[in-house]
């Protein structure tokens, strides 16, 4: 039988998320994506692409701002496909702020994407595969943004709620690796993704040794990588696929 893997954070075709699905797809895996605002035809699209790849795959419209997103997410998802074994949260929120625009209905927002919504993700998530699945392995990743790293000016809702989910990964792992669960974060550096324009890679290419910006695919192989057999002895780390980008 197929693993179900959940992916959060599929809006957009350049997405990391995106790529993950069609990664994880490639492995065999059945794939249960959630989206924001993305329209009919995106969703529909994705959808279609990965289940000519001979597994399932649906998407959700999910609100992740929402308090009963995570619940409404895993409830769907056993009763479309099953228990699932994989869960990658890629969705995030963020929007510049200084110290002096910093106010309650900011920080909210990235409390409740970044943070919330993952959290709780991640305890239903084990809370349904220890019940379900006891004999198997499964997997948790969460994405970071590289906040331990070093300092992130002007964003300090979305470094804070971020920089919450490493020390969040590191305990959960611990928590339950005795359930056959191995928790990563990734970090996968600037991508060239959904919000980057000329002006931005422009900046940014010099500081790319390697000699190019990342691409949502770098980070969705490692984390192929974490969930399948041979990452497995992986847990509780924050890995850091960016191609050794020089901080300035």
């Amino acid at each position: 039988m197929a693993k179900i893997a959940i992916i959060t954070g599929v809006s957009y075709p350049r997405s990391i998320g995106t790529a993950v699905c069609r990664r994880l797809a490639e492995q065999g895996m059945d794939i249960f994506f959630t989206y924001w605002r993305a329209g009919e035809t995106w969703p529909n699209q994705l959808t279609n692409e990965i289940s000519e790849m001979g597994v399932r795959c649906k998407g959700l419209e999910a609100d992740l701002e929402q308090p009963e997103a995570a619940e409404a997410i895993l409830h769907k998802v056993q009763k479309q496909f099953g228990v699932p074994a994989i869960l990658v949260n890629c969705a995030a929120f963020s929007e510049n702020g200084t110290y002096e625009e910093l106010d309650v209905i900011q920080l909210d927002r990235h409390y409740a994407v970044n943070m919330r919504s993952v959290f709780l993700l991640c305890s239903g998530f084990a809370k349904l595969f220890k019940e379900h699945r006891p004999a198997d392995k499964g997997s948790i990743v969460n994405l970071t943004s590289g906040q331990s790293q070093g300092p992130m000016p002007d964003e300090l809702a979305y470094i804070a709620t971020k920089g919450a989910i490493t020390a969040f990964t590191q305990s959960l792992a611990a928590d339950l690796a005795q359930f056959g669960i191995n928790v990563n974060a990734v970090n996968p550096g600037p991508t060239d993704s959904t919000w980057m324009t000329d002006d931005i890679r422009h900046h940014l290419l010099p500081q790319f040794p390697m000699g190019r910006i990342g691409e949502p695919d770098d980070a969705a192989r490692l984390i192929s990588f974490l969930v399948g057999e041979d990452g497995y002895w992986v847990t509780g780390q924050e890995l850091h696929s960016e191609g050794g980008f020089l901080r300035r």
